[in-house]
């Protein structure tokens, strides 16, 4: 069970990302039937359901990340480098390329759409692309690259780490570790 936390965690950071990009086709897909552009049929039914469940699991996935404890350590941040804007844009037009140009109302079309998402969570999961994350951005979360101190220990460690707003350097803060790819700054206990 400890293994399989850490993937659902991962996993749900992943669906998060595009939480933004299943509601513009979500809301392309109401529009489209308000407007009788479309049918309420099977597939389009299915697809309906399918975009609220991702919208809603990434929503709690995002929860889930940001509000659970790990094991809280006190750090001394040395150096950080915003990698926020690093491969940002070609995510967007990612985001354009599925929500407009897929018609999820086609079989062949809802298919493809799900092969696209199955591959690009194996990279983004494979790869800790964590800080490829628009809703984490929206809501102003920025990623860091961090050099830092555990406090009581003289070992320098390198960690990825979510920051809402700018990410002070050599001040204490606490961490609670989520897992070896990725950890959020607890804010409410910064020193």
């Amino acid at each position: 069970m400890k293994k399989i936390v850490p993937i659902l965690k991962d996993f749900s950071l992943f669906l998060s990302a595009f939480v933004p990009m299943f509601i513009l086709i979500w809301i392309k897909l109401v529009i489209d039937m308000l407007n009788n552009n479309l049918s309420f049929n099977v597939l389009n039914s299915l697809n309906f359901s399918t975009l609220l469940l991702l919208i809603a699991s990434g929503i709690v996935g995002l929860v889930w990340n940001t509000r659970s404890k790990g094991s809280k350590k006190e750090i001394k941040i040395i150096n950080q480098e915003n990698i926020t804007d690093k491969h940002f844009l070609g995510y967007f037009s990612l985001f354009v390329l599925l929500a407009l140009q897929f018609d999820l109302t086609l079989v062949s079309g809802y298919c493809i759409f799900v092969l696209i998402m199955i591959f690009i969570g194996i990279v983004y999961i494979k790869n800790s692309l964590y800080y490829i994350n628009p809703l984490l951005n929206i809501l102003g979360y920025n990623f860091y690259n961090v050099e830092y101190y555990v406090i009581g220990e003289d070992k320098k460690r390198q960690a990825k780490i979510f920051h809402k707003g700018v990410l002070p350097t050599n001040q204490n803060c606490f961490v609670n570790i989520k897992n070896d790819n990725f950890t959020f700054i607890d804010d409410s206990k910064n020193s």
